[in-house]
């Protein structure tokens, strides 16, 4: 393995912490209606459970209201039941074969418990992005010591990664700045 490569993986599993950050975040909700809000929403289908992607389109009907079109007739109270028992706190109607779901919109307490959930979401991806930094600068110091690197080099990459970190501790605090402020808005 060389200096490059330990770069590069570490800069590769930062990128995708903040990609599960941004799919974290965006399950939360800011009152606005998005057809990913469901994403993690799972319904029972013939004893098997899946989301509810696979059993339904999901689509925006306005800036505030879902509507989740069943493709079997059979399935639409068992979608309408998973939505309602999400941890969304949503509470959908069906009208024919169309489930309405609309987003309440959120109270100013509930928006603070968002942001600490949002914070936390941050938070945690933080200490995953100085984990890896962690992990890569003990296998450039395991480098240095079988000889494989100097110890010129071995600094050089050390200061890189930490670089690396910085710039994307930075980017988690600009997505959860972002989401914040999304959350605030009413």
């Amino acid at each position: 393995m060389s200096l490059a490569d330990v770069k590069k993986s570490a800069e590769y599993k930062m990128q995708k912490s903040i990609e599960a950050l941004r799919t974290d975040l965006a399950k939360v909700r800011t009152g606005r209606a998005h057809a990913g809000l469901l994403d993690h929403v799972h319904v029972d289908y013939y004893g098997t459970s899946v989301p509810i992607s696979s059993v339904a389109s999901v689509t925006v009907l306005d800036s505030r209201t879902l509507g989740v079109q069943p493709w079997e007739k059979a399935m639409a109270g068992k979608v309408e039941r998973a939505i309602r028992d999400s941890d969304l706190g949503l509470n959908p109607s069906a009208q024919g074969d169309l489930i309405r779901v609309p987003m309440p919109p959120l109270t100013e307490e509930r928006r603070r418990e968002l942001i600490k959930v949002v914070k936390g979401e941050a938070e945690g991806a933080k200490v995953a992005v100085r984990n890896l930094r962690r992990d890569a600068i003990a296998v450039l110091k395991e480098m240095l010591k079988k000889k494989e690197c100097s110890e010129d080099d071995e600094h050089r990459a050390q200061d890189e990664i930490q670089k690396l970190t910085d710039r994307y501790v930075a980017e988690i605090d600009k997505h959860l700045s972002h989401k914040e402020t999304e959350l605030m808005a009413i």
